[in-house]
């Protein structure tokens, strides 16, 4: 397996996968906070935050899943009053009403949380709703891979350098 990491996440890629991990240019005072982006496919370079030009390219056996954080404003909120990523996805928590745009015959979930001190989204999309039951062990096997440094390991801004070492 793979290991990515970078802005205090790190996923040991299940087979099969792409990933890529990183920050968007900081505009003006808003700072910016990690993305994750994974993938069965190829992630092309511009996809966008929630999967824009990506999720159009899924085939039905496809795969696209988002970890995103949100800033610290956001810890205490009751939307992100979750502990803990979800882990064990079932079958029955994607469905096709959940897409950020929706698309023929895909299915979404959507879970707010927070692991180590930071505010995150996952979101994951799956090519065909129809084979939800095959697809969900992949995004759980995904899931399971991931972990997340606190949010005082991963202080220092843009770094990649690793809060593991």
């Amino acid at each position: 397996m793979a290991t990515v990491e970078a802005h205090g996440i790190r996923a040991r890629l299940p087979e099969g996968f792409d990933a890529h991990i990183f920050r968007r240019s900081t505009i003006g005072d808003e700072r910016s906070y990690a993305v994750a982006h994974f993938a069965t496919f190829p992630i092309p370079a511009d996809t966008g935050d929630f999967g824009g030009g990506a999720v159009t390219l899924m085939r039905p056996s496809d795969i696209f899943a988002v970890l995103f954080e949100y800033g610290p404003e956001s810890l205490g909120k009751k939307l992100f009053a979750e502990r803990g990523m979800p882990r064990a996805l079932q079958a029955s928590d994607f469905r096709p009403t959940v897409l950020r745009r929706g698309l023929q015959g895909q299915a979404g979930t959507q879970w707010f949380f927070t692991e180590s001190g930071r505010p995150f989204t996952f979101y994951a999309v799956l090519g065909a709703y129809s084979r939800r039951a095959v697809l969900v062990p992949k995004v759980n096997s995904l899931l399971s891979s991931l972990t997340v440094a606190s949010a005082a390991a991963t202080a220092g801004g843009g770094s990649t350098a690793s809060p593991w070492n």
